[in-house]
């Protein structure tokens, strides 16, 4: 039985969605108030009790030019993905959304295995298809990630299972006397002038402080704020989040200066340690490239990074998407193309 829930009922969606094994940050009720420039829906399964089976917070992005609507649901559905009924119950759910906000299209992208082809078959059986790159930085979300499982492993366990350098560089900072401290909102402006340094020294766009401000009070205890010292100065940063069972590190941020006193190996370490003290399943680095052949290349250097923690890449199947509207839905996504590249041209010349 499906049903979109009102705002009264997002209590239940949220202790459905934050103890389940496929529970992610991105799909509780509190995104929303991150994302505040979209709309948001929850739609959800129920079983014949009246519980929760199944549940799919969708962002919704109006699309004035053309009049229609994008619906996205990050890293969603939260259910048991192989079941059929249920993620039919709440693709129906999702195409009563649709119809009622005029949307071209919805897009999923869920934390499956690539090599999952039984729920990559049910997908296109639904009318879905596929979409991925053959880097992973061509999805919304990275394909690939670099995974910490912790399978129930102590501190020291979980040690001996890094690099020899990766240990050695943990206690180079703490020789050096590198502080990792959680902090609150203030100190973000530390974190921002470092989060712009990082930007500009690796070429990507950055968020404004104020996204961050929403993030951290909106996930509250889910989401931690952690910095990193040196003779009292500023000189790393990370945004974590804590929710269902998993740890994510999902911004990160370093100086130029102080780099050889290796803090973010001890930053790592110490987001580690919080991952083990709460009982996760797993530490995720999040997105890495998926060339990882090519070690002259720009992404490889975070690759081997992460890689020295001992865990594994993931590959994930990508996104899929159902689209509505096709003539629109093939406009849009040319005029979001003719954006990109037209962002990317201002880069240039702006170097």
């Amino acid at each position: 039985m499906l049903e979109i829930l009102r705002r009264e009922q997002y209590r239940e969606y949220e202790e459905f969605v934050s103890t389940h094994p496929r529970g992610e940050f991105m799909q509780s009720s509190h995104w929303q108030e991150v994302k505040n420039n979209w709309q948001w829906e929850a739609v959800v399964s129920r079983n014949e009790a009246g519980k929760i089976v199944g549940a799919c917070g969708v962002l919704i992005q109006k699309m004035p030019l053309f009049g229609t609507t994008f619906l996205y649901a990050p890293r969603g559905p939260v259910c048991d993905m192989r079941d059929k009924a249920v993620l039919a119950d709440l693709k129906t759910g999702v195409d009563a959304l649709a119809k009622s906000c005029n949307a071209h299209i919805f897009k999923i992208d869920p934390d499956i295995a690539a090599e999952d082809t039984f729920f990559i078959r049910l997908m296109e059986d639904m009318g879905f298809r596929r979409f991925y790159g053959p880097l992973g930085f061509e999805t919304i979300q990275a394909r690939f990630n670099y995974r910490l499982y912790l399978r129930g492993r102590g501190e020291e366990e979980l040690l001996a299972g890094f690099t020899q350098k990766t240990r050695y560089n943990i206690r180079v900072a703490q020789k050096r006397g590198v502080e990792i401290q959680v902090v609150g909102p203030e100190r973000l402006d530390d974190f921002m002038k470092l989060y712009r340094t990082t930007g500009e020294r690796d070429g990507f766009s950055t968020r404004p402080k104020a996204y961050f401000e929403r993030m951290l009070a909106a996930l509250g205890v889910h989401c931690r704020l952690y910095m990193g010292f040196y003779q009292g100065e500023p000189i790393c940063g990370a945004i974590t989040t804590n929710y269902a069972g998993k740890t994510c590190y999902v911004y990160g941020a370093s100086d130029n200066a102080h780099r050889n006193v290796m803090p973010n190996y001890l930053m790592q370490w110490e987001m580690i340690r919080w991952a083990v003290e709460t009982g996760c399943t797993v530490y995720d680095f999040q997105g890495i490239s998926g060339d990882l052949e090519n070690e002259q290349g720009h992404m490889y250097g975070l690759y081997r990074f992460k890689r020295g923690f001992g865990g594994q890449v993931d590959e994930l199947a990508g996104e899929f998407n159902y689209v509505y509207k096709p003539v629109v839905s093939r406009m849009v996504d040319l005029a979001l193309w003719g954006n990109e590249k037209l962002r990317a041209l201002r880069r240039r010349l702006r170097q």
